[in-house]
């Protein structure tokens, strides 16, 4: 059990590093092209979703279903471009860490059989490995496909 927590925390940093960028600079958003869809986030936590249509030193521009809006600088905690692609990237890499997640559950669970117990054929760890593989690679690839790429352009530090 050890083993597991230590493998899922050492994935867990490593995934999380990754992830980590530059996103405090309001220049961020000039990666952004009129009519992609983002969702601003409030310092209050409020939340505002539409089509991206410009910004200023001052201000974020979109547009919603009301009409134009437009958040100022200060009020904004976070800005998300809000992609739904790469769902085939998303599966493979969910199956790949599904698969590779089950196996090491499979092999670190592994024990011997002992006769009065019901056990299957002597499979052994290799065996165990293969069958925690078997059943993570497909949840793994579910849950990848169906995480939404949503990626954070800005977003500011809070301390």
């Amino acid at each position: 059990m050890r083993k597991i927590l230590f493998l899922m925390c050492v994935l867990g940093v490593s995934c999380a590093s990754w992830a980590q960028g530059d996103q405090t600079s309001w220049m961020n958003l000039s990666a952004l092209r009129p009519g992609e869809r983002i969702q601003v986030i409030e310092m209050n936590s409020k939340k505002h979703s539409g089509t991206f249509v410009s910004f200023s030193e001052t201000a974020i521009a979109y547009q919603d279903n009301a009409g134009g809006q437009t958040v100022p600088k200060q009020d904004v905690r976070r800005v998300k471009l809000m992609e739904n692609k790469h769902h085939l990237r998303n599966a493979l890499i969910g199956g790949a860490v599904g698969a590779g997640i089950g196996a090491g559950i499979g092999a670190a669970t592994y024990q011997p059989c002992s006769a009065p117990s019901f056990c299957l054929p002597s499979i052994g760890r290799a065996g165990k490995a293969g069958i925690g593989l078997a059943i993570g690679l497909p949840v793994g690839a579910v849950v990848g496909f169906f995480l939404p790429s949503h990626h954070t352009i800005y977003s500011v530090n809070q301390h």
